[in-house]
């Protein structure tokens, strides 16, 4: 991996003390874990956040509805002759 970003952050004594205990008891270098604890977390958070959770009652509509042939209504049969037209 080429660094070549850089984050800088500022901690408490203590705060800093207990990361480096954490990185020094998982084997690895300061930087490194963070960096592996930081992107886990932004993993984390990004996922919790493109989930979307369905009832069973949102499922079966939500099913029904795919189900169901596409019929594009007048705006988008609009802007699809506008693309044509446009040559998109």
């Amino acid at each position: 991996m080429t660094a070549t970003a850089r984050l800088d952050l500022r901690l408490s004594a203590r705060d800093r003390q207990r990361i480096d205990r954490a990185a020094s008891l998982a084997g690895l270098p300061l930087a490194t874990f963070v960096r592996i604890a930081v992107l886990r977390e932004a993993d984390r958070t990004v996922a919790a956040e493109s989930a979307v959770a369905l009832s069973p009652a949102e499922s079966k509509r939500f099913l029904a509805a795919l189900a169901k042939p596409f019929v594009p209504n007048a705006a988008l049969r609009r802007a699809l002759k506008k693309g044509e037209d446009l040559g998109v």
